[in-house]
């Protein structure tokens, strides 16, 4: 269901497109209402918005919420931003991906479209990161490129981009509630699709920088209150660099395990 009608991309048509679909929702069980949350007046979600447009290899970005109506405050702050917004299910966050990038690349008669998927959970993501990925992708012609298979970056740093055809083979057979949950786990875990683990020249996998729940949010807001006024574009390495001259800073969500949400999902399909 499209609220707003999706954009053509308006610049010389490339040979490939990366379209960005930043998943979001206001229903989150274990902090609602993180994306809008504000620092210096902004939102969450407009921090990470702003990033991910910065990006040299990204040509469009579009919200993917869902039709519920928790979030038609979503579909305004769109609006208000001049973001293209889609909606779609709640819990089959796969058909939500698959319908939307469909939607776009039928609208632009878009040959070779890649998706390069983003969660409203990490507002603090490095544009840079992310086209450092996405040409890893583009050099070995894979499948499917993250640098999550195996974290190296800190969690909130997690991009994934992979082609529309592998999309939509996991929406068309993948089954179980997680993969339809998690999008590309369908992917990840399917031998048939060619994938590629990006890593960093350091390992800071232990640190987070991502929000789910109040003490994510209380290290985010002190990230945002000292550096964002500096530097508004600030990287992943600077956010490290501060978090080592302000030690107390490593511990405020240290005890928060990765993935937890996954985790979960795993569980009620007994598959851990």
């Amino acid at each position: 269901m499209i609220i707003k009608k999706l954009k053509s991309y308006t610049s010389k048509m490339e040979d490939e497109v990366n379209l960005a679909i930043l998943q979001a929702r206001m229903s989150s069980t274990r902090f609602p209402n993180k994306v809008l949350k504000e620092v210096n007046n902004i939102s969450l979600l407009k921090y990470e918005c702003e990033r991910v447009i910065r990006s040299k290899k990204i040509n469009k970005l579009i919200i993917a919420t869902s039709i519920n109506s928790s979030d038609d405050v979503l579909e305004e702050f769109a609006k208000k931003n001049s973001i293209d917004i889609y909606r779609g299910s709640l819990d089959d966050v796969l058909s939500r991906y698959f319908e939307c990038a469909k939607e776009y690349k039928e609208i632009n008669s878009i040959d070779n479209l890649n998706i390069v998927r983003v969660t409203g959970d990490c507002p603090l993501i490095d544009p840079q990161v992310i086209d450092e990925v996405c040409e890893s992708f583009e050099q070995g012609r894979y499948d499917y490129v993250s640098n999550t298979i195996i974290p190296t970056y800190p969690d909130g740093m997690d991009i994934e981009i992979f082609t529309f055809n592998a999309l939509e083979d996991a929406h068309k057979n993948a089954t179980l509630k997680s993969d339809r949950e998690h999008v590309t786990l369908y992917i990840k875990n399917n031998n048939k699709f060619n994938k590629f683990n990006y890593e960093a020249k350091n390992n800071f996998s232990h640190l987070r920088l991502t929000v789910d729940e109040q003490n994510d949010f209380d290290l985010i807001k002190n990230i945002l209150k000292n550096l964002y006024p500096i530097n508004k574009y600030f990287t992943y390495l600077d956010i490290i660099s501060y978090m080592t001259k302000n030690p107390n800073l490593l511990f405020i969500n240290s005890d928060i395990k990765r993935d937890e949400g996954l985790a979960k999902s795993l569980k009620e399909d007994g598959r851990v």
